[in-house]
């Protein structure tokens, strides 16, 4: 899709999720654009670059409810992330009826730095105005990521799923790159053999070459001012 273009959706549907599903997350088909099983807070998320203490006055089922949005964009080619952003939004505000506003509050965040020695990342090959291309996996307690083509930008909008705080960027890096990262996301399940990874703030500055720093900073809030479930197709 040209860089410049501002894609809407030509068509789309939105639909209940299946609860007892196991296909979830935001995804590209060529020119089909899915989010499948994901919730309105997800959406938020992944639309608006937001962490979930960002988002506030918001009713509760928009973080138990899941939906399905499936459709195509009414300009030619695959969209960016940005524009697959884009569209997240305007499918939130056309089918359900989201109104906001922005306030500035300062919140504790987590800033991405980068540590001594700099960063352990391999600079990537891949289209610098492309997508990241990203796979996860999760078991016995540890998680693994594995990104290709991702800026940094992209790596805190990724942490801001699974960060108790909002995450900004400060490394001044600008370019793209691939890495793995490796960590332990739940101690209880992991086994207790000295195999198991790092926790996520150790794994990232040693793996990465990076390193997630407690800070307080102004930051913009999202409230919600009205939200609704979508009516029929």
């Amino acid at each position: 899709m040209a860089k410049d273009a501002d894609p809407d959706w030509e068509v789309v549907t939105v639909k209940p999720g299946d609860p007892d599903g196991r296909d979830s997350g935001f995804q590209l088909h060529g020119r089909n654009v899915e989010i499948k099983r994901k919730t309105v807070k997800s959406m938020l998320l992944f639309g608006y670059g937001v962490n979930k203490k960002e988002i506030v006055n918001a009713p509760d089922w928009i973080d138990s409810e899941l939906w399905d949005v499936k459709g195509v964009p009414d300009v030619p080619g695959q969209p960016s992330l940005k524009q697959y952003q884009s569209m997240t939004r305007k499918a939130l505000a056309e089918r359900f009826g989201l109104v906001t506003h922005m306030e500035q509050r300062e919140m504790e965040v987590y800033a991405i730095t980068l540590a001594k020695g700099g960063p352990k990342m391999t600079p990537s090959a891949g289209d610098p105005n492309g997508l990241p291309d990203e796979s996860d996996n999760e078991n016995g307690g540890q998680m693994t990521v594995q990104m290709e083509n991702t800026s940094m930008g992209e790596l805190a909008l990724m942490l801001r799923f699974m960060m108790d705080r909002p995450v900004v960027d400060q490394t001044g890096l600008t370019g793209r790159y691939d890495f793995k990262l490796q960590w332990t996301s739940d101690e209880s399940k992991a086994p207790t053999d000295g195999s198991a990874p790092p926790a996520i703030f150790t794994a990232i500055q040693e793996q990465m070459g990076l390193k997630l720093e407690p800070v307080k900073a102004q930051t913009d809030v999202m409230v919600i001012d009205k939200v609704e479930r979508p009516g029929a197709n």
